[in-house]
C-alpha cells in the first residue's frame, strides 16, 4: 500500500457532508454505503484486512458519481480512491461476477458491435413484452433502458466551418452515442460549425476507455485510450458530448503518464457547452418556446465542474424558459453500466429523478450523457408522464437551424 493512498484515505474527517449526496445512503441509509464508510473500509484493507465479498459488494455498490467530491469541504479525492479501490477488486472478482462483467464489455466499448446489437433490438421493441418477459434478467434491463431505435446518421470525416474558421476541432462520436443517438453527434457538429470551426470526425475512432476506467478495469482502458490519441493529434480542441467520456479523457496524462501524446491532449479535451462558452457566439438564436428542465449529469458537474456553460448556452434561447430540479446533486442512477448491473436501486434513483423532474412542469428535459438520458426515459415511461428528452447539443441546433422545438426528442 502506497504512502500516497494512505494520505488520501487520511484526508477523510468523517464530517458526513457526504452523505445528504450519496445515492446509495439516500436509499438505504447504510453507513458503510456512504462515502465516508467505504473509506473507512479502504482504511481497513489498507491495514491488512482482506477484501472480503461482504467489502467488496460495498465497493461495487458505488455509483462513482462523485457528489461527495463537490460536497466535500476537506477535499477528500474520492475519486482517486475509488478508481484505485475497484481495480483492486477486479482483481479478487469470483469466477460468475467476472463472467458478466465480460460479457457486458465485450459490447459496450465497440462501436461496430453496438451496431449489430440494434438489429435484434429493433425486434424485441417491435414484439413488446411478451418477448422481453423471456429474456434473462440483465438483458431485460438492456431491452427496457435502450431507446427508439433511429437510422444512423453517416457524418463525414470533416465538417467544414459556416463562415471564417475559428477553430479547428476533433469530435468524440463514442460508443453509445454513436450507436443509440446518432442525431446527438449530428447536431454537435452542425452546432460546431455554425460557430466557425472545421470538425474533424475519423470515422477510425473507437471507445475512450471510460466505462472500462470507472469500472475499475485500468489496463483495459489505457488500451482503448491510447489507440484513440492518434486520431486527435491535429486539432486545437477535442470536443466530447458525452460527460463519463468527457472525464475520463481530461484525466488521460494520468492513465498513460509514460505516453506523450497523452499529455498533449488532455489540455484540449473540453466538453461542448464548456467549449462553445470559450468560444463565444456567432450563429444567431431563433426562439425554441418551450418549458426545459436542464438535468445535471454527474460527470459533468461533479467530475468536470462544468454547471454554468450548458445553463448559460440555455438560457441565451429565446423563449427557453429555464427551471431548475429538486436535489440536482443526487445521481440518475445510470453511472455508466451500474443500470445494467444494479436494475433494482438504478430504477428507485430513476423513479426519484423523474419525479423530480416532473416537478418543474417542465416539458422537455435536457442533459448532456447518453446513459442519463436512457435512464430518465425509462423512468419517465414507467410513471406514464409525457416527457420530452434532448441533449444540449440539439436544443442548440434548434435554435440556429429555427426548428421547431415539437421535433426535439
Amino acid at each position: 500500500m502506497s504512502t500516497s493512498r494512505d494520505d488520501l484515505i487520511s484526508d477523510c474527517v468523517h464530517c458526513g457532508f457526504c452523505l445528504p449526496t450519496c445515492p446509495t445512503y439516500v436509499l438505504w441509509g447504510e453507513e458503510m454505503d456512504s462515502p465516508r464508510g467505504r473509506i473507512q473500509l479502504m482504511l481497513q484493507q489498507s491495514q491488512g484486512e482482506p477484501l472480503s465479498p461482504s467489502m467488496t459488494a460495498h465497493f461495487d455498490a458505488c455509483l462513482g458519481c462523485m457528489a461527495c467530491v463537490s460536497a466535500c469541504p476537506s477535499g477528500v479525492q474520492y475519486d482517486k480512491l475509488i478508481t484505485e479501490t475497484r481495480t483492486m477488486v477486479e482483481q479478487v472478482r469470483p469466477p460468475a461476477g467476472r463472467a458478466l462483467r465480460a460479457a457486458v464489455f465485450a459490447l459496450f466499448p465497440y462501436p461496430r458491435r453496438l451496431r449489430a446489437a440494434k438489429a435484434p433490438l429493433v425486434g424485441y421493441q417491435r414484439m413488446g413484452l411478451p418477448l422481453k418477459r423471456r429474456l434473462p434478467a440483465t438483458l431485460q434491463t438492456l431491452v427496457s433502458l435502450a431507446p427508439p431505435v433511429r437510422r444512423a446518421v453517416a457524418l463525414p470525416p470533416l465538417v467544414h466551418a459556416l463562415g471564417p474558421r475559428r477553430a479547428r476541432v476533433g469530435m468524440l462520436t463514442g460508443c453509445v452515442q454513436h450507436a443509440f443517438f446518432p442525431s446527438v453527434n449530428a447536431a454537435t457538429a452542425r452546432v460546431l460549425a455554425a460557430e466557425g470551426c472545421d470538425v474533424v470526425i475519423p470515422p477510425s475512432q473507437g471507445c475512450c476507455g471510460a466505462l472500462s476506467l470507472h469500472s475499475g478495469r485500468s489496463a483495459e482502458a489505457a488500451r482503448f485510450a491510447s489507440a484513440l490519441l492518434d486520431s486527435f493529434a491535429d486539432v486545437d480542441f477535442l470536443i466530447v458530448n458525452a460527460a463519463g467520456c468527457g472525464s475520463s479523457l481530461k484525466e488521460i496524462a494520468a492513465l498513460l503518464p509514460d505516453d506523450p501524446r497523452a499529455a498533449a491532449l488532455a489540455p484540449k479535451v473540453r466538453d461542448l457547452s464548456e467549449f462553445l462558452v470559450e468560444l463565444g457566439p456567432v450563429a444567431p438564436r431563433h426562439p425554441v418556446p418551450v418549458a426545459a428542465a436542464y438535468h445535471d449529469a454527474c460527470h459533468l458537474a461533479h467530475a468536470q465542474g462544468v454547471r454554468a456553460q450548458p445553463r448559460a448556452l440555455l438560457r441565451a434561447i429565446p423563449g427557453l424558459d429555464l427551471r431548475e430540479i429538486p436535489d440536482p446533486e443526487i445521481c440518475c442512477g445510470s453511472a455508466g453500466i451500474w443500470n445494467i448491473l444494479n436494475p433494482g436501486p438504478a430504477a428507485a434513483l430513476g423513479d426519484r429523478k423523474a419525479r423530480d423532474v416532473l416537478s418543474t412542469g417542465a416539458s422537455l428535459l435536457v442533459t448532456a450523457n447518453p446513459g442519463c438520458l436512457m435512464q430518465i426515459a425509462a423512468a419517465a415511461t414507467r410513471a406514464g408522464a409525457s416527457l420530452r428528452l434532448a441533449h444540449t447539443a440539439q436544443v442548440l441546433d434548434a435554435s440556429i437551424r429555427g426548428v421547431r422545438p415539437e421535433v426535439l426528442s
